[in-house]
């Protein structure tokens, strides 16, 4: 195992999860390659995004499908719009220890505030990434913000 995708299986252990984590040959960077490699639906991925809120990292665990509201996250953590930008590769690197496409919803060197897409809830398991481009694991939506110690929001971008 991968020692990201291992630092993700120890984690989960000791939030007391009994995870399995599935690697694969083909990358499962995008929602929409994970959801390819897995066979399951592009809404039951879960992309963990990080924003940079008011200057302070803030994780969003939104559904494949869904593109984030800024304005929604703003309303959340008390800012304007303006003051939402997405992270970088450097500062997620920074604020999580993974990279981009690797990021799992928990497990982070930093303590972040994380908002949990509600649209991901409706699923009895939703997938997300388990630190590598290249793994993944299977998950409860409630253990998901059990884990995570995510607060379930409205995020989604509705057009």
């Amino acid at each position: 195992m991968h020692p990201s995708a291992r630092k993700v299986a120890d984690e989960a252990q000791q939030l007391g999860l009994n995870l399995e984590i599935v690697e694969f040959q083909q990358t499962t960077r995008t929602a929409q390659d994970a959801a390819n490699a897995i066979g399951c639906q592009l809404a039951q991925f879960v992309k963990s995004l990080l924003f940079l809120v008011g200057g302070q990292p803030v994780m969003a665990l939104m559904s494949g499908t869904n593109r984030l509201d800024e304005r929604k996250l703003a309303a959340l953590r008390g800012v304007g719009r303006k003051k939402v930008k997405r992270a970088d590769a450097d500062a997620t690197r920074a604020a999580t220890g993974f990279s981009i496409g690797g990021v799992p919803p928990f497990g982070h060197t930093s303590k972040l505030p994380v908002y949990v897409d509600a649209d991901l809830t409706r699923f009895g398991v939703v997938w997300a990434a388990a630190g590598t481009p290249f793994a993944v694991f299977a998950i409860p939506p409630d253990e998901l913000v059990r884990a995570s110690g995510g607060m379930v929001a409205d995020l989604a971008a509705h057009s």
